[in-house]
């Protein structure tokens, strides 16, 4: 498959993949290919279907799961917060998410995610890709995968955004440059760089001068290449378009109604939730909204409970308006970070690094709520958890539901095809 080639899309793949082969085994001369289509047409997407989205709030740092999405009774010797019960029966979170706990019918918790990368930067990488960092490759991004293989046609604005990133944004790994996430701060403020500081007059000079430039630079080039466009022209065209783009206002909150914002809570991270909601609305494939300071080494509980108080509000007021929107259905809501932290605490009352079972929440896009995938050991000395989730299967899965296929093959620019995930869909979550 070459470079810029989507998933079906269609009835009809142009391909299979070397795992689809292998797993019709030595029977596969058996089976006619009309069969092999017709089982490959019921499990592709509807083409008539709308484009989905994906919102991934990122807990970054990592946030403490025992203090968040996981909590243990108070006979545990897991030292956390009180557990509150929620919408769905026999699904309790930690006390702070008493916002989130009315909408658990619609949200679904996998606490039994398990990684090999205790470090920040090797285990975002990790849960951002889907696979462990590779010294021989630069694996694409969700959000990067997302916009890459759903059509963006009619969006003048970038269709991967980061708001409010840390140093690790999401990243177009071997898809390109173009795919890494378009990074903005606070929502609460301008989009800087989008409007020209000279006035309109002298900018059209410099656009024509700029034209006299690339048509000789042009020149030179072999006669089988468009000798009126180059890479510089289309990158230019696209800026241009995003300055003079009405989309631009979904990121402006200014004329926005308290009665909308308030819901969301004061702070950057609920107007970047607040941000997302409207992005997506737009047509942006994938937003990621950060929210930082979950490394609790010390003082955990106060550091954590923190942390809830502004992510509860602003995930629960996202959930109910993409619900009141109808955006829910299209649209994954992913909430996590890169490993969690030590069931038990520290010496000085903190949480060290845990990537042997940690939670994950996941709403909207079809997937089903009010369910709990894996369970962690209560007594906090095991580190396997029942039904161990790997970080690829949630990439499977994410990827699965926005009607992507996850074993697509895509060419690096070295000619070595890598599948969009090697994971298994979580299936008790479709």
């Amino acid at each position: 498959m070459s470079h810029h080639s989507k998933s079906p899309a269609c009835n009809t793949p142009d391909h299979y993949s070397r795992r689809t082969l292998l797993k019709a085994g030595g029977l596969l001369w058996l089976t006619p290919v009309s069969d092999l289509l017709a089982l490959d047409a019921e499990s592709a997407p509807d083409p008539a279907a709308p484009p989905k989205s994906i919102i991934i709030l990122w807990l970054a740092g990592g946030p403490s799961q025992v203090d968040t999405f996981d909590p243990h009774p108070a006979s545990s010797p897991i030292q956390g917060p009180k557990s509150i019960p929620t919408a769905a029966k026999d699904i309790e979170l930690a006390a702070g998410f008493e916002q989130t706990a009315e909408l658990m019918d619609d949200i679904s918790l996998i606490r039994s995610v398990v990684s090999k990368e205790g470090d920040h930067e090797r285990a975002f990488y990790n849960i951002k890709t889907g696979y462990r960092p590779n010294p021989s490759v630069a694996h694409p991004s969700i959000g990067a995968i997302v916009s890459h293989e759903l059509a963006g046609d009619g969006i003048d604005i970038p269709t991967h955004i980061s708001i409010l990133p840390n140093q690790w944004p999401g990243r177009g790994g071997h898809l390109g440059a173009q795919f890494d996430a378009f990074q903005v701060g606070d929502p609460g403020k301008p989009v800087p760089d989008i409007s020209t500081e000279i006035p309109k007059k002298r900018q059209q000079r410099r656009l024509n001068s700029l034209d006299i430039v690339e048509k000789a630079f042009a020149q030179g080039r072999p006669p089988n290449l468009d000798r009126e466009i180059t890479l510089h022209n289309d990158t230019i065209a696209k800026g241009r378009r995003m300055m003079s783009s009405d989309q631009l206002k979904a990121f402006d909150l200014s004329e926005v109604l308290d009665s909308e914002k308030t819901p969301y809570g004061d702070t950057p991270f609920g107007r970047g939730c607040l941000a997302a909601l409207r992005l997506v609305q737009a047509g942006v494939r994938c937003v990621e909204v950060t929210l930082s300071g979950w490394d609790s080494h010390i003082n955990n509980a106060e550091l954590q409970a923190g942390r809830v108080k502004i992510l509860d509000p602003a995930f629960a007021a996202l959930i109910r308006d993409l619900k009141s929107r109808g955006l829910f259905e299209n649209t994954v809501v992913v909430c996590g970070g890169e490993f969690g932290r030590t069931p038990k605490l520290n010496a000085l009352d903190g949480r060290d690094h845990w990537p042997h079972a940690f939670s994950i929440a996941v709403a909207g896009g079809g997937l089903a709520g009010g369910r709990v995938i894996g369970e962690t050991d209560p007594q906090g000395d095991k580190k396997e958890p029942a039904s161990p989730v790997a970080v690829a299967d949630v990439h499977a899965t994410i990827q699965h539901t926005l009607g992507i296929n996850h074993e697509t093959e895509l060419m690096t620019s070295i000619g070595r095809p890598i599948a969009l995930s090697d994971g298994k869909i979580i299936k008790q979550l479709l």
